[in-house]
């Protein structure tokens, strides 16, 4: 099997998502060089940094935090977006992995009961075909070891991707909506909700807005990465 194996990656090698060059033995999604080169943002203090600031004065948040900073171009945009649109889940798989060592680490999430992703509209849902949160939150439920619940916060409508959009058309975007199915489940609950990119933070808010609806729920958030 091994020696099948090997015989296909010389004609089919696997190549780093970021530089396209072939990996090396023990290396998944992206090479050594790239991975030294991603920008990891290193938060210590989970209740007071930039992640945070952007929902201060719109939501109450217990923490925030973010993996890796989101340029117009860099490696992270080459990793979400082969994420989102080429079908490549093993990245979420990868980056749920690393920043869930790290989150771990820090302990700062241990009060948390449930791990919540932003959910995609049965329509985009479709089309894609899986959601760009799932293989990310289920790693980080499985080294969190904290349940993944994706079937109570429901989005109920649908938007054009908001990653690649001109900031104040985001913000501006007022069309995307959510609903929760059971308004008891998250009762007296520490929320994670996830996401792939913060922007301006507005599709985050309006999921808390509803899951705020939840008597005595708090909620946390961390994403994948950050707009610089």
């Amino acid at each position: 099997m091994q020696l099948l194996k090997d015989f296909f990656q010389l004609f089919y090698p696997n190549l780093c998502t970021t530089c396209n060059n072939k990996l090396l033995k023990g290396e998944t999604v992206i090479c050594a060089v790239c991975r030294h080169d991603l920008p990891i943002i290193n938060h210590t203090d989970y209740k007071n940094n930039r992640v945070a600031q952007t929902f201060f004065g719109r939501i109450p948040i217990e923490k925030a935090t973010s993996f890796l900073y989101f340029r117009k171009v860099g490696k992270t945009r080459e990793l979400i977006h082969s994420l989102k649109y080429k079908g490549n889940q093993e990245i979420g798989a990868f980056l749920g992995s690393w920043f869930g060592e790290i989150l771990n680490e820090s302990n700062q999430f241990s009060d948390v009961d449930y791990i919540i992703p932003v959910p995609l509209h049965k329509k985009r849902l479709q089309e894609r075909g899986y959601n760009q949160l799932t293989k990310f939150g289920e790693v980080l439920s499985e080294i969190l070891k904290i349940p993944y619940n994706n079937n109570v916060l429901i989005r109920i409508s649908s938007t054009k991707t908001q990653t690649y959009k001109e900031r104040f058309e985001r913000f501006s975007n007022s069309q995307t909506n959510f609903t929760l199915t059971d308004f008891t489940k998250f009762k007296n609950k520490h929320i994670l909700l996830i996401d792939d990119v913060i922007t301006t933070g507005a599709t985050l808010e309006s999921c808390c807005n509803e899951l705020l609806k939840t008597e005595n729920i708090k909620i946390s958030i961390v994403t994948m990465a950050f707009t610089e």
